[in-house]
């Protein structure tokens, strides 16, 4: 039996624990960064015949309470409280871009969700996900396996979970590079005459790709993940743009944590458009979607467009020391 269970901790805890106003470090005057910790989500598949939703429930809010709490001891984090509408904030409920809007508002420089998956009767997993909701950078993605589902187990795990949390703060430290899958830019030829793409527009776009992709590769906000070994269909005929988001499961198998898919609309001969829409991997939520305005030029000068739209929106102000 497959049972899924959110925490429903009041949201009064948190508050409770937050100070009011910006909070400082005592001994050095610093303000804390905003946390912001979503509920975790349960999830049950270990088959088991009993209900246990109701003993889940209570073990899973007795958790999130005291992983607020700990966290807030450790005074390295200034506690916030994101709130989402008409629904309450919430992993799979509410779109990625959302939950890091919320806890942005609420003053959070950090964003934590997680969640604990029941594998059998003895194992659980728990993994906990951390994102700079400034830069959408991953800052944190750690996954536990404990064993047993007593209060005594999830109360070790939560207390580990908090340790691993509090001991070396995410925010001292420069964000990881984010795994980022670049798949080949794709034409989208809305120009009069319209037809298959011939090999010197596909020679093109494989010119944009490399620029694209070298532009990525050196900035120290990305780390390149090689797509070459993708074989879905939607990859392969280069149709990624109209597959529904398949890109972001096809960037997971690949390890990465987002994916990029890049489109040239030509408008005419002389007249073109560059996009590229960033999707989280996990999740499939689209994270950035941007695209340059109205461009003159033959195809040739495509990738001198792309390079224009990375430079000025995706690494604009992401590599600062």
């Amino acid at each position: 039996m497959h049972r899924a269970i959110v925490s429903t901790v009041a949201i009064a805890v948190c508050c409770w624990m937050a100070p009011q106003g910006p909070a400082r470090a005592e001994t050095s005057g610093a303000v804390l960064p905003g946390l912001a910790v979503l509920d975790f989500n349960y999830v049950d598949t270990s088959g088991e015949s009993r209900d246990q939703s109701a003993e889940h429930q209570k073990r899973l809010d007795a958790f999130m309470l005291a992983f607020r709490r700990d966290i807030a001891a450790s005074e390295k984090y200034r506690m916030v409280t994101a709130t989402c509408r008409p629904v309450p904030c919430q992993v799979g409920q509410s779109p990625l871009t959302e939950l890091q809007d919320a806890a942005r508002e609420a003053g959070a420089k950090i964003l934590l969700m997680g969640g604990i998956h029941k594998m059998s009767t003895l194992i659980q997993n728990a993994r906990v996900l951390a994102v700079d909701v400034e830069t959408n950078a991953v800052v944190l993605d750690k996954l536990i396996t404990f064993r047993g589902d007593t209060d005594e187990a999830w109360q070790r795990a939560e207390t580990f979970l908090a340790e691993q949390i509090t001991a070396s703060p995410a925010s001292d430290a420069r964000p990881a590079p984010i795994r980022l899958a670049v798949f080949d830019f794709e034409l989208d030829d809305a120009s009069a005459g319209a037809s298959l793409t011939s090999a010197a527009d596909a020679a093109q776009l494989a010119m944009v790709t490399t620029e694209v992709r070298r532009l990525i590769g050196q900035s120290r906000r990305f780390r390149l993940v090689d797509v070459s070994g993708a074989d879905a269909e939607a990859v392969t005929k280069h149709a990624l743009q109209a597959c529904d988001g398949c890109d972001a499961a096809v960037a997971l198998r690949l390890d990465a944590e987002q994916s990029l898919v890049g489109i040239v609309t030509r408008i005419s001969r002389m007249e073109y458009l560059v996009a590229y829409r960033i999707r989280d991997a996990r999740t499939g939520a689209v994270i950035a979607t941007e695209q340059t305005g109205l461009r003159m030029g033959a195809d040739t000068s495509w990738a001198r467009g792309a390079a224009s739209l990375i430079k000025d929106r995706l690494l604009k102000d992401q590599d600062r020391p």
